[in-house]
């Protein structure tokens, strides 16, 4: 079973070496972050700018853990406002086609609704990325329009949550 952990200072060592271990897996599909983001200084500034962020309710993050305890993922909610946030997440390569984001964005689907109360999510995904469509669709996930991410072809979606979702609003 995974598990989500709310992101934490001590998360920033394993995490660093889960993004620069998958760094040319996700430039496959999603643009690189550049190489001040791998460096050790770099990731502690952003790391310390991401928990100011979640402290001030801005942004929920999470790091997903394997049965064993180990960093396969990450999945966060971001932009939180007027009961809505944008859902990202990434697996890393040795955990793809396992289930591992389907399972993980149906866990922070229920964290949404449940923890942060949130009535909505949206996400984006280029259309190349089959795999992040599928994630989506199997969370109940619907279309909501076209988008540009990174100078490529994606498509936007949305997902109602809670009372929202039992009542079929969208």
């Amino acid at each position: 079973m995974l598990t989500l952990e709310r992101l934490r200072a001590d998360h920033a060592e394993t995490l660093l070496a889960f993004e620069r271990e998958n760094r040319e897996y996700f430039a496959r599909t999603v643009p690189d972050r550049g190489d001040t983001y791998f460096e050790p200084e770099g990731f502690a500034a952003r790391h310390a700018a991401l928990l100011a962020e979640q402290d001030a309710g801005i942004c929920h993050f999470h790091v997903v853990l394997d049965d064993e305890g180990r960093l396969v993922g990450r999945i966060n909610l971001l932009d939180v406002e007027d009961g809505s946030a944008e859902l990202g997440y990434r697996v890393g390569e040795s955990a793809a086609g396992k289930g591992v984001a389907t399972a993980a964005v149906a866990q922070l689907c229920r964290l949404a609704a449940t923890a942060y109360a949130l009535t909505s999510l949206v996400a984006r995904t280029t259309l190349d990325n089959l795999a992040s469509q599928a994630v989506l669709k199997r969370n109940a996930f619907t279309a909501a329009g076209d988008v540009e991410i990174g100078g490529k072809p994606g498509i936007r979606y949305r997902r109602a949550l809670g009372a929202d979702a039992r009542k079929g609003l969208s």
